[in-house]
């Protein structure tokens, strides 16, 4: 009962947060046109740099859905210093993690974590400049990015909105954010009182293990709250905990491939370098410049190690209200793929439908699965794309060059499976 209580009190804590987080994720989305982000970032020099960090900071994009965003970016013109500033930026933090840091880690982590990843992003973006300054001057193609629908009316825009914040949002980051729950209150109940306090005298060495841990150990940066908050009831710095905040949802394997396919080796040498530096020397600074207890002040030791919960009214209406999204949103999200499980996922084309179906391999939420229909759907000759994110299986309806699907499959970081 104690791990039950501890999730559910730690769930309480981020509930109201993350519940506005989402809103104000769906108001960004469907009134703000992907066509600004576009316009802002394709010139090259530091400005488009920082203006792709200044962007990249409130999206609420984890990093596998801010990758399809960035390859589209830069295949719209984007400088390449632009487009690693966005990826770095982005992942790191965004207005549902911002109020969750806040609700469970106080003040200055909820102030620290977006001004670090705006300088991360800026230095990681203008050595990337630094070494391509041409890359800008290259031609691309234009490829649709993170547009909201076009609606006429303001009614239409009001239920984008609510969509994409209460089910898509909710969707992207619910698995992770359980994950992310579970392991903190597993740490909590399980992991004795003071179990890193062998680190206190060693925060390097405690960074470069949070580090190691980290990268292959990919969580969102709002399921990294809560971890982040357990290791330090148990004994780890907060610059260590702030370390597995920024590196966690940053860097991971699979980020680290694609940039480098889509951007190149050394663009994601960079990458990696920066915020893998940049987490530990803002650690250090926590740990050694800043006064201890603007981090340990607002812990909510209380509410989380507590044998009984300590859930007021408000909380809990926005706990059930969040639990019941969570829900609804796997059912949504897995249903189709469960339907469809017991079909084969051969390629074939029907002469009699023009349909062509493929599997891709490579998408974990619904930005991946909205990137591939969009720009399928560019594509001549292609009349509707539909995908099935749970099985990676998509059917093209029209009479395309199978080629061009190959290549816009690839260019976008995902792999496209022929069986």
């Amino acid at each position: 009962m104690v791990f039950l209580y501890s999730l559910i009190n730690m769930l309480a804590e981020m509930a109201p947060y993350l519940l506005l987080g989402f809103g104000i994720a769906g108001i960004l989305y469907a009134f703000v046109p992907g066509g600004f982000y576009r316009k802002h970032l394709s010139k090259p020099g530091a400005w488009s740099v920082i203006k792709a960090a200044l962007i990249g900071v409130p999206l609420p994009l984890c990093s596998c859905g801010v990758l399809p965003t960035a390859v589209s970016l830069r295949r719209n013109g984007a400088s390449r210093g632009a487009s690693t500033s966005f990826l770095i930026a982005t992942p790191q933090t965004g207005i549902d993690s911002i109020a969750a840091t806040y609700s469970l880690l106080g003040l200055a982590f909820a102030i620290i974590r977006p001004l670090a990843a705006l300088i991360t992003a800026f230095a990681g973006g203008m050595i990337v400049n630094w070494q391509d300054k041409n890359s800008s001057q290259e031609c691309v193609e234009e490829v649709d990015s993170i547009d909201a629908p076009q609606s006429d009316s303001f009614g239409k825009k009001i239920i984008d909105a609510l969509r994409y914040g209460y089910i898509e949002m909710v969707q992207n980051i619910g698995k992770w954010l359980i994950i992310g729950l579970v392991i903190a209150a597993a740490i909590t109940v399980f992991v004795p009182d003071g179990f890193f306090t062998f680190f206190a005298g060693y925060p390097l060495l405690a960074m470069i293990a949070v580090v190691i841990v980290a990268v292959p150990m990919y969580v969102c940066s709002t399921g990294s709250i809560p971890i982040a908050l357990s290791l330090m009831l148990k004994g780890l710095s907060p610059g260590a905990a702030f370390v597995l905040l920024m590196a966690g949802p940053a860097a991971n394997f699979a980020s680290i491939i694609i940039v480098s396919k889509s951007l190149g080796k050394k663009t994601a040498f960079i990458y990696i370098s920066t915020i893998v530096a940049g987490a530990i020397a803002i650690g250090l600074c926590i740990d050694y410049l800043m006064p201890r207890e603007w981090f340990t002040m607002p812990l909510t030791v209380g509410n989380i190690s507590n044998c009984h919960l300590h859930v007021d009214i408000f909380s809990g209406i926005c706990t059930v209200i969040l639990v019941l999204l969570l829900v609804a949103a796997m059912i949504l999200k897995y249903k189709s793929g469960h339907s469809e499980s017991h079909c084969q996922c051969h390629k074939h084309k029907d002469n009699m439908e023009n349909l062509i179906n493929v599997k891709v391999k490579g998408m974990t939420c619904g930005h991946c699965k909205s990137m591939v229909e969009k720009n399928l759907l560019k594509l001549p000759g292609v009349e509707s794309v539909s995908v099935d994110l749970a099985s990676g299986n998509t059917q093209i309806k029209g009479n395309p060059d199978i080629s061009s699907v190959h290549e816009v499959i690839d260019d976008l970081g995902f792999t496209l499976v022929e069986e």
